[in-house]
């Protein structure tokens, strides 16, 4: 028997994330209380895409969307696609500013996808097909488990585990209106650096796991950085004189992702001034990641495997 779809349409509501942490490089990332809400129901014709919000007519409308894509490639690892599906987004997260709107759709299609098929897919399987269409899996594991999560990978492909975060840790998010590129940042990342920068960044990334689950009075050493912020620095001036700004009294700031917002994850003095570039923003840690409303992908038992929780 083919690949069957369901007739009524599915929503999943995707958070926004922030990786790295500081330390953590391409390997730790944390999901956040902002989100975008996607829909998307088959239909006899073509593709379709609506967006209102953040890339509201800049962002393409037809198979080309970044959202449509991660759907395409997930019927695909099926051996059957739609004959058309209407998609509508709703998009809160900010692009192109380090708070990975990308993974944020392209989770948010892998899991539209899997809810339309009348077919079993695990969170692992999904992982792996959402961090091969990112480029590697720190943004999109978080996205798709929620809380704090650890990304590898590995021959087979992207494989994470989920933990829960200490109570108390609040984020907050200082979001500048300029953009940023995640190429453009990786692009100022030297080819190798010193042994002792990375035997610095190993220790600072393992207490950075113990501090943002079990001792948040840690964050603050736990967060410093010796592989890439510094050498992005001079691409964002304005960050990563907020990120020094911050530290100095104290705060456990690094950049989002590649930039340009800058993340605390400690509390922000109430006479600390940014300035009038950047707009404040204090979130709570999303537990539950993208998952989909209404349907049996809400209620999946997530095993330890591939792509697990843990408390």
């Amino acid at each position: 028997m083919g690949l069957t779809f369901v007739s009524e349409p599915v929503q999943v509501r995707t958070p926004a994330t922030s990786a790295n942490l500081g330390p953590g490089f391409d390997s730790l990332g944390l999901a956040l209380t902002l989100y975008d809400d996607l829909s998307a129901r088959v239909t006899g014709a073509s593709w379709t895409v609506s967006v209102t919000g953040e890339g509201a007519g800049e962002l393409p409308t037809d198979e080309s969307h970044l959202v449509v894509r991660a759907m395409l490639a997930t019927f695909d690892e099926f051996g059957a696609r739609p004959p058309g599906v209407a998609v509508e987004c709703v998009n809160r997260i900010p692009q192109a500013r380090g708070l990975g709107s990308s993974s944020a759709a392209i989770v948010g299609g892998v899991q539209l996808a899997r809810a339309l098929m009348r077919e079993p897919m695990d969170d692992a399987a999904a992982l792996r097909i959402a961090a091969r269409l990112e480029g590697h899996p720190d943004n999109v594991a978080p996205c798709l488990l929620g809380g704090f999560t650890i990304a590898w990978t590995e021959a087979a492909g992207s494989r994470a585990v989920r933990l829960d975060v200490a109570a108390g840790v609040r984020p907050t998010l200082f979001v500048p209106q300029e953009r940023g590129l995640t190429a453009t940042a990786r692009a100022a990342l030297p080819g190798a650096v010193p042994h002792a920068d990375a035997a610095f960044n190993a220790g600072r990334s393992a207490l950075l796991v113990h501090a943002l689950t079990s001792d948040p009075e840690l964050l603050f050493e736990a967060t410093a950085d010796r592989l890439h912020q510094s050498y992005r620095a001079v691409a964002m001036p304005g960050t990563a004189s907020l990120v020094a700004g911050l530290r100095s009294v104290g705060v456990a700031a690094v950049v989002s992702g590649a930039g340009p917002t800058v993340l605390a994850l400690s509390p922000v003095p109430a006479d600390f001034h940014p300035g009038t570039e950047w707009r404040a923003h204090s979130l709570g840690v999303d537990g539950g990641g993208a998952l989909v409303r209404g349907s049996m992908v809400e209620h999946a038992e997530r095993g330890p495997v591939a792509a697990g929780r843990q408390s």
